[in-house]
């Protein structure tokens, strides 16, 4: 058997460490975005808050007052459907819970339009199938979220806040 290098039991510590935080966090996705009207009552439940309702023509707003002070809006169209949702407050909330099916895609376009460095600078995502932007500084947060195809005849991104 060859001897590895200090280098390479490192490499394989780390990928193994990856692969178990990987497990672990591998909660269920409460799946808010693109979930049905269910996974709002999911979300209130996790973020330890309070919900109240707006109706708005073709669309219910849930929102949801965090128990840290964050403030979540999910927008639920007639069909029962969460289509968008936004937030403002001085923690960003859990993407994974919020965007649920659609994290692994929000992720992965973060990381190609960030690279390998990590910077402080406003998140806007802009695909075919989802739109996020996410920005401001320690102790206030605000962002969006959205499925473009999803929105109600009438809605446009400005509506969502």
């Amino acid at each position: 058997m060859a001897k590895q290098d200090g280098s390479s039991i490192q490499l394989k510590m780390l990928v193994m460490a990856a692969a178990l935080v990987t497990v672990a966090t591998a909660a269920p996705a409460w799946g808010s975005l693109g979930g049905d009207a269910a996974s709002v009552q999911a979300d209130q439940i996790q973020l330890q808050g309070t919900r109240t309702l707006k109706a708005a023509g073709s669309y219910t707003v849930h929102e949801i007052q965090a128990a840290n002070g964050t403030v979540v809006r999910e927008y639920v169209s007639a069909a029962g459907k969460v289509f968008a949702i936004a937030w403002h407050g001085p923690w960003i909330p859990d993407m994974r819970q919020l965007l649920g099916s659609y994290f692994d895609q929000y992720a992965q376009a973060n990381q190609a339009q960030r690279g390998a460095r990590m910077r402080r600078a406003p998140i806007l995502i802009n695909q075919p199938g989802l739109v996020v932007q996410v920005g401001g500084h320690p102790r206030a947060f605000a962002g969006t979220a959205y499925v473009p195809e999803m929105l109600p005849s009438g809605v446009s991104a400005e509506n969502i806040q």
